[in-house]
């Protein structure tokens, strides 16, 4: 299996978290891998586009993919 671009990882979990979650885990490891070989240090999402962008939501994402290795920031 060949490794994700950056983008492609990030819309991948985009597009778990339209779909209520679905494969959430497995998304948050690919952005992970994807982040290590083009040497980010923290994912960035565009809050208009999460399914719950208000602060509960954006702090809980945090919270969640801070468990799974991975820094979160919003534009």
């Amino acid at each position: 299996m060949s490794a994700l671009s950056l983008n492609d990882a990030t819309e991948a979990v985009y597009t778990s978290l339209d779909n209520d979650n679905e494969d959430i885990d497995l998304h948050i490891a690919n952005l992970k891998d994807a982040m290590s070989a083009e040497g980010q240090k923290e994912a960035v999402f565009k809050t208009e586009r999460l399914v719950q962008g208000n602060r509960a939501g954006r702090k809980m994402m945090q919270s969640y993919f801070k468990k799974r290795g991975v820094k979160v920031a919003f534009e």
